[in-house]
């Protein structure tokens, strides 16, 4: 029986979408549906939702869409975002901020600025939200979200929240040991002294170079391969030929070719057949495996 049909989401005070388009949720604007999407309006409605769920209901979580590929048949059961007011709240405390796992990285940089708080300029220019930063160990510009995390609110998927810290997550590059069944509720983060003026240059040169080195403006996940160790994933690419490689619609950035590009016709398959010819074509020319950065979750058409 469809999960559609259960009775619990007539008792959500949350948004409800049914057969919703996960395309429309995704940076690379690909993907089949979700079975469900839910919104929760709060932390108390997330937790009635998990704790009152049928257990073999399917519970996924989406972040900002930004480092995912949802594949063309779409996700079966309950996709979670979190898109309501309550969890894009930031908190600054005496020696740390808050923020809850909806605030999008770029929304950061007025609140840094107007609250002077520095050493986290760096988050403003990863794509998605600061609770998708988790799982992958997100990170650029010589930081990682492991260098200024202390510790984070999560919630199991039987509705119960504790505190965890840094250590738990068992942190590597572009890793963690992130158990399938958490939910990222908000992330408590160290914060610098910095100046307005000082931020405010910081989070430019970022963003500049970005625009200057990556596709900006262009529908892409972000790096699409995770970097060897004391190699680059974009030099391996490009020395094995496949920087110009097109399938259908996906295609390796011009400007960077470790990102791959939605030229608009895209499916999820395209996107998924040219990331794995490209691992295939590198192992044969340098004999190193490279490793999908993008998640790949949900069904094949």
């Amino acid at each position: 029986m469809s999960v559609s049909n259960s009775d619990i989401f007539s008792k959500l005070k949350g948004k409800v979408l049914f057969n919703e388009p996960l395309s429309k949720h995704t940076w690379l604007g690909v993907g089949g549906p979700a079975e469900v999407l839910f919104s929760p309006f709060d932390l108390e409605d997330l937790c009635f939702f998990l704790k009152n769920k049928p257990d073999n209901m399917p519970v996924h979580i989406l972040g900002g869409g930004s480092n995912l590929l949802v594949r063309d048949g779409g996700i079966d059961g309950v996709v979670i975002k979190f898109d309501a007011p309550y969890f894009k709240q930031i908190m600054q405390k005496k020696d740390c901020v808050c923020c809850f796992c909806g605030v999008k990285n770029v929304l950061l940089k007025e609140f840094f600025i107007s609250n002077q708080i520095g050493g986290l300029e760096f988050l403003c220019s990863i794509p998605g939200t600061i609770g998708g930063l988790v799982r992958t160990n997100a990170g650029c510009f010589g930081k990682s979200l492991s260098d200024v995390l202390i510790s984070a609110v999560v919630m199991d998927f039987d509705g119960n929240i504790k505190e965890v810290s840094n250590a738990d997550f068992r942190f590597s590059y572009r890793s963690s040991n992130f158990p399938k069944d958490w939910i990222i509720v908000s992330l408590c983060l160290k914060i610098e002294k910095s100046t307005a003026m000082q931020i405010k240059e910081i989070i430019e040169e970022h963003q500049n170079y970005r625009k200057e080195h990556q596709p900006y403006n262009e529908r892409t996940a972000g790096s699409t391969f995770k970097n060897p160790e004391g190699l680059s994933a974009w030099r391996l690419i490009k020395e094995s030929g496949c920087d110009k490689l097109q399938i259908g619609g996906a295609k390796m950035s011009e400007k960077h070719c470790n990102f791959m590009i939605n030229t608009g016709s895209a499916t999820a398959d395209d996107c998924e057949k040219l990331g794995d010819l490209i691992v295939k074509k590198v192992k044969e020319k340098t004999g190193v495996e490279l490793v999908w950065e993008i998640q790949k979750i949900g069904r094949k058409k």
